[in-house]
């Protein structure tokens, strides 16, 4: 009798891996009263430690900038974990490094925006929340559709 072994996940631990907030104008952006766009980009990384752990990166990027073209903050937040993830096929094991991680991540990275930018003097940034699944979807089509094109390049709009 054979017993295959039962698929585990586990967060080892949960962790701000870096931070960098700037605002390049200050104080002068203070005083200003206008509405200013907000551009939010993300990227995860995932990377093995040893067997059967890894360690995934989401990294949340957010600028704010006037109609006038002046940026008012910039902030970039890596939020990392560490995570158990053993005996899960290995055509399974992307999708659960890059859109269950990431699901889990997400949150925490989230509250160190909004806390950041909130303690510069801004208003908090709520980020929205986010469908990874949709994400890793349309990238894995971009990487076959430049893999069919002979490898072309991919530009994400």
């Amino acid at each position: 009798m054979t017993e295959q072994a039962q698929p585990v996940f586990s967060i080892e631990k949960l962790y701000v891996k870096d931070m960098s907030l700037e605002v390049p104008n200050g104080p002068k952006v203070f005083l200003e009263r206008e509405n200013p766009q907000v551009n939010v980009q993300l990227k995860t990384d995932a990377n093995p430690v040893e067997e059967g752990i890894f360690d995934v990166t989401l990294t949340v990027s957010v600028s704010a900038k006037l109609p006038s073209d002046k940026t008012l903050f910039m902030i970039e937040v890596a939020q990392s974990g560490i995570f158990q993830i053993r005996n899960v096929p290995q055509n399974d094991l992307e999708p659960v490094l890059m859109i269950g991680c990431p699901n889990i991540l997400f949150p925490y990275a989230r509250e160190a925006v909004s806390d950041a930018v909130t303690r510069a003097g801004f208003q908090p940034v709520i980020l929205a929340p986010v469908n990874f699944e949709a994400l890793y979807q349309a990238q894995k089509q971009q990487r076959e559709a430049a893999a069919s094109n002979g490898g072309g390049e991919i530009k994400i709009q």
